[in-house]
């Protein structure tokens, strides 16, 4: 039998969480390629066309039977998926909490210089947490942004603990936020696989976890229900407690003038029904100002 083909992007993180994948599997190929998301780095991402701009190559290798799998961030992940290739697995969650780095050397953040980062969602939440600083948009792989942070663009960075996790940089952390200061992205720290329909299903039941399956589909129809690939600040994060699933979201009117945090808890069988739930929930609360 052939070796697995796995599709990946170049980046180093791309590349240590395709390895992640392999190194489940056992004997697999590596076969990466450069995306449009990872050429255009002089716009914001709503400016070039979104998130799927980092799947597009990926998703025609696929098609093309160039590659058998491929792996993603899943809150890199377009909620919709090609017909024929949908999201197969999604693996063991690392940890989903997103983190303050600072400059190298430094041990207090100043707060004369922007903090760095690179969504809506992280730039409405720390405004609460930091009030008097500035936020300003990030671009580029982990290393790219750690170089402008040094370098002294920026006064901090808000990254994910994941991705500096799995390339071995915690000890550039300088501080965790709990999942209730910032609400992290749908499907942060979830790697997911994606596939062509019915094909390598002892592959696909190897890597897929179910805890985080429920915990991504119900994240995953919160921001389905929004509105999906929209720039709004949307936030959902989702854990099993006791048997039972519980979401935590955050809904931003497009004006960011209003917003609404809370909680819904049901079983994991019922994940998307949840998720739509609260954020229909949240919306209503937000848009009517309670």
């Amino acid at each position: 039998m052939e070796p697995i083909k796995i599709g990946s992007r170049d980046s180093r993180l791309a590349v240590v969480q395709a390895e992640e994948v392999m190194r489940a599997l056992g004997s697999c190929t590596l076969i990466t390629m450069k995306t449009t998301g990872d050429m255009v780095l002089d716009r914001t991402l709503d400016q070039v066309g979104g998130k799927g701009l980092f799947v597009k190559e990926l998703d025609r290798a696929l098609a093309e039977r160039r590659v058998d799998l491929t792996v993603h961030s899943l809150k890199d992940v377009p909620m919709e998926q090609p017909e024929g290739l949908p999201l197969v697995a999604f693996t063991t969650r690392e940890d989903a909490r997103d983190v303050l780095v600072l400059p190298a050397g430094a041990t207090e953040l100043d707060r004369s210089k922007p903090i760095g980062c690179s969504s809506a969602r992280r730039r409405i939440q720390l405004a609460r947490l930091f009030p008097d600083c500035e936020v300003r948009p990030v671009r580029g792989n982990v290393q790219t942004r750690l170089r402008k942070l040094d370098s002294g663009e920026y006064g901090a960075l808000v990254l994910a603990a994941a991705g500096l996790h799995r390339l071995g940089l915690e000890d550039r952390i300088s501080r965790y936020f709990s999942t209730d200061e910032i609400i992290p992205a749908a499907g942060q720290a979830i790697l997911a696989v994606q596939g062509r329909e019915g094909e390598l299903p002892d592959a696909v039941k190897t890597l897929d976890d179910p805890a985080s399956r429920a915990c991504a589909l119900a994240e995953r129809a919160f921001v389905r229900a929004l509105g999906g690939g929209c720039f709004a600040p949307i936030a959902a994060y989702a854990e099993l407690d006791g048997g039972l699933l519980r979401l935590r979201g955050l809904y931003v009117t497009e004006d960011e003038t209003r917003m609404a945090r809370g909680t819904r808890t049901g079983a994991p069988e019922e994940a998307e029904a949840l998720g739509a739930a609260l954020a229909m929930q949240l919306k209503q609360e937000a848009e009517e100002g309670t």
